[in-house]
């Protein structure tokens, strides 16, 4: 045994893996990161058990027979779905996630509506909003900020949510 230090990572650096994608796929500038001063977060102004709850995902919606034979489907607009009943599946195949060792067939795994059931049962929160809400992963920040986002927001407000639940893939 050697008491060096060890030279090497011995850790796979996300933003590292993520600028030699981006180079690899031909872009002329390395991903540049999002980051905000201002956090656009608030606290509760009330408890959750008096709180709607509303769950954002960057799923998209699994409808056609094309895309259930293996075709592309990419959602380029924020989407909304009913609460009512959980999806049997939603589309997940653009996304970037390891595929290799492990699968998106769990759709409460990213849109935990059995969970908020069960949650809104024991009145740890009041309710679910009516729908939930998807958002494109074009990777565009100009496009989340100023067209995605405020979307998502006017949709949660248009339900009632106290409480938007964000849930990437």
């Amino acid at each position: 045994m050697s008491n060096s230090p060890i030279t090497h990572r011995s850790f796979i650096s996300y933003i590292d893996r993520t600028r030699r994608f981006y180079r690899a796929q031909g872009y002329d500038r390395p991903y540049r990161w999002a980051h905000h001063a201002d956090v656009p977060f608030t606290e509760l102004v009330k408890p959750l058990g008096e709180s709607r709850v509303a769950i954002v995902t960057t799923a998209s919606p699994f409808d056609s027979v094309e895309e259930r034979e293996g075709g592309r489907h990419e959602s380029k607009s924020v989407w909304s779905g009913e609460t009512q009943t959980t999806p049997d599946r939603l589309y997940t195949d653009d996304l970037a996630w390891d595929k290799e060792s492990t699968h998106t067939n769990d759709v409460e795994s990213f849109l935990p509506l059995s969970a908020l059931r069960s949650l809104q049962k024991e009145g740890r929160i009041k309710s679910i909003a009516p729908r939930f809400h998807g958002v494109p992963t074009d990777y565009s920040q100009r496009r989340t900020i100023e067209q995605d986002a405020p979307e998502i927001v006017a949709r949660c407000i248009d339900d009632g949510a106290d409480i938007a639940l964000l849930v990437p893939l």
